[in-house]
């Protein structure tokens, strides 16, 4: 997987689309998890993935806030894609996020449809 061109495609995408894929991104590696832990029996690979998990989740809501103290696309990216010294850890990631990206679709939204 070629870190910088997932940098440029995630950053390409509107705010709603970022918050979107990584919420996609945040189910598919609960599930991954699931069954990468063998049953739920490696506790260290769900603790791995709970505490991801808690990280994209606050990247979403930083997202979604408009927060410009959030980490920067590019320091999201590296973190989720980048070389773990846990296989089994890396795998979870990127397979869950091979699966959000070939069936993610990017509507360029613009707009929420119910706002305040």
């Amino acid at each position: 997987m070629n870190i910088q061109s997932e940098i440029e495609f995630f950053s390409d995408l509107g705010l709603l689309d970022k918050a979107r894929f990584i919420t996609r991104l945040i189910a598919e590696i609960t599930e991954e998890a699931k069954v990468g832990a063998g049953g739920g029996q490696d506790l260290t690979r769900l603790r791995f993935s709970n505490e991801l998990i808690q990280r994209l989740a606050r990247f979403n809501y930083q997202l979604l806030s408009e927060d410009t103290s959030r980490p920067a696309d590019d320091v999201m990216i590296r973190m989720l894609l980048g070389t773990r010294a846990d296989k089994g850890a890396e795998r979870i990631v990127h397979t869950a996020y091979r699966r959000v990206l070939t069936s993610y679709e990017s509507f360029d939204t613009t707009v929420l449809l119910n706002p305040r």
